[in-house]
């Protein structure tokens, strides 16, 4: 990095650049800690004072590590008035705009980068093969050193996934088995190693349920997990109420989480408040903890430089963002991410899907005449009010929910462009469109529902046990 800096910061967001005060700090540490020559360290020291200078004159703040910018960290009481259409935290996504959430601004936000087609033409070659769907159409949008990962790949070094699932209710629906399909695809064409954390604490934090009940649901998920195709020789799923009484690797990196992040930084990062329980304020560390390695002695044999790659929903990045910053201080590497965008509810783009309404979307024990009917009744509607002004005008793919529908779960790339083409024509009508959603969502509800029946105890123990899986470290 030159050592002037400032022409180059200005076309810079607030958020890129905190994350290179946070950059350029973490090369001073490391310089100082393998005893570079005092001129370099001088330099990198200079470079720091006048990136934090460029930090403060742009945004007013003193430059905090771990705490990113406040009028740009999305928390659960509040928005900036520029963006206040929408609001995204781990817990809360509402946007006023019927497309959904605007993606490109949020990418700009948090400081991550978009998923571009030279990545993506630098995964299929990686690969040999051609990229998932939910990659060529932009529903994993966005990442986080991405590239790393690659080079990791493509150098023969190791890495492994971690996803997880807040186990809320016992029925998941099918918006719920997005990362869990893309998860799958990844673990088969890296064959690297998957841990899955079922936050059953988290839920019982935050929800109005006993920690049985919330133990019993993890369960239950697990199941939903586990018929999605996973393979129990390359995958651990654990419940953080079970793992962390046996793992003292878990607990060691949860503490180490917790003494570099301070009270100011979480309020400031998810919201908390001084009415919050103290279990709220430490739980970010429980999530991050299995961003390392060494959190699995049993799978990685005690290594701790093993880089993780976690693909989740963006809602979940503000976890990330601490991690990362807290990582190089810890001596692990920083997790890598991939975003997907959110699944949306039947009733259209901007209304929040709920457990409580089961309207909202299509769950994954929902009968053939009960995927008909909601579809039929609720999934909203980018056609016309008549069918002449339909034929003559036609119907907006951006709003309508079976479109969306189908970009997730419709395969075949071809027949979704003809989907889309003939109905922003006017050639095809809702009730047509619904039709083929219909008959799209049955058969793969009811395939994950025989295959789910296969999943007994046994098996759900087998994947919850801690164990050495089949790779060598």
């Amino acid at each position: 990095m030159a050592d002037s800096p400032n022409c180059d910061l200005k076309s810079l967001s607030p958020l890129q650049l905190f994350e290179k005060v946070t950059e350029q700090g973490e090369k001073v540490r490391a310089l100082k800690a393998g005893k570079a020559p005092k001129d370099e360290i001088d330099a990198a020291v200079r470079m720091l004072l006048s990136l934090k200078l460029s930090y403060k004159t742009t945004t007013g703040q003193d430059y905090q590590a771990g705490l990113p910018p406040k009028d740009l960290v999305l928390i659960n009481n509040g928005t900036t008035k520029e963006e206040d259409e929408d609001l995204v935290d781990p817990w809360n996504v509402q946007t006023s705009n019927a497309k959904g959430v605007d993606y490109d601004k949020l990418i700009v936000r948090f400081g991550s980068s978009k998923i571009d087609t030279d990545l993506i033409n630098r995964i299929e070659r990686a690969i040999g093969q051609k990229p998932h769907h939910f990659l060529r159409r932009g529903i994993f949008f966005s990442h986080r050193d991405m590239d790393q990962v690659l080079d990791a790949y493509e150098n023969k070094k190791p890495f492994y996934l971690y996803t997880g699932r807040g186990p809320s209710s016992q029925a998941m629906h099918v918006g719920h088995l997005i990362p869990f399909m893309f998860t799958k695809w990844l673990q088969e064409v890296f064959d690297v190693p998957l841990v899955i954390q079922l936050t059953d604490d988290e839920k019982y934090l935050w929800k109005d349920m006993t920690i049985e009940k919330a133990y019993e649901y993890a369960r239950e998920n697990a199941k939903d997990i586990i018929a999605c195709g996973f393979d129990v020789n390359k995958t651990f799923i654990f419940s953080d109420l079970d793992y962390l009484g046996t793992s003292a690797g878990f607990y060691k990196n949860i503490v180490k989480v917790q003494k570099h992040v301070t009270f100011n930084q979480v309020k400031g990062i998810f919201g908390f408040t001084d009415s919050d329980c103290i279990g709220k304020i430490s739980f970010p560390a429980i999530q991050a903890a299995p961003s390392f390695s060494s959190s699995f002695p049993q799978i990685f044999n005690g290594k701790e430089n093993i880089q993780c790659l976690i693909p989740c929903a963006i809602d979940q990045d503000p976890y990330f963002r601490m991690t990362r910053d807290v990582a190089p201080r810890i001596g692990h590497p920083k997790p890598a991410l991939l975003h997907s965008v959110f699944f949306p509810a039947l009733q259209g783009a901007q209304t929040k899907m709920s457990a409580s309404d089961p309207n909202s979307s299509i769950f994954l024990t929902d009968t053939p005449k009960q995927i008909k009917t909601k579809i039929n009744k609720h999934a909203f509607s980018g056609g016309r009010d008549t069918i002449e002004e339909h034929r003559k005008y036609g119907g907006n793919c951006d709003v309508d929910v079976s479109i969306m529908y189908l970009t997730f779960f419709l395969e075949d790339d071809d027949r979704l462009e003809q989907l889309k083409q003939a109905y922003t024509s006017g050639e095809l009508l809702t009730g047509e469109l619904k039709k083929v959603l219909i008959e799209t969502m049955q058969p793969l509800v009811a395939a994950h529902q025989e295959r789910r029946k296969q999943v007994t105890d046994e098996i759900v123990k087998q994947f919850m046990t801690p164990r050495k899986l089949a790779f060598e470290f």
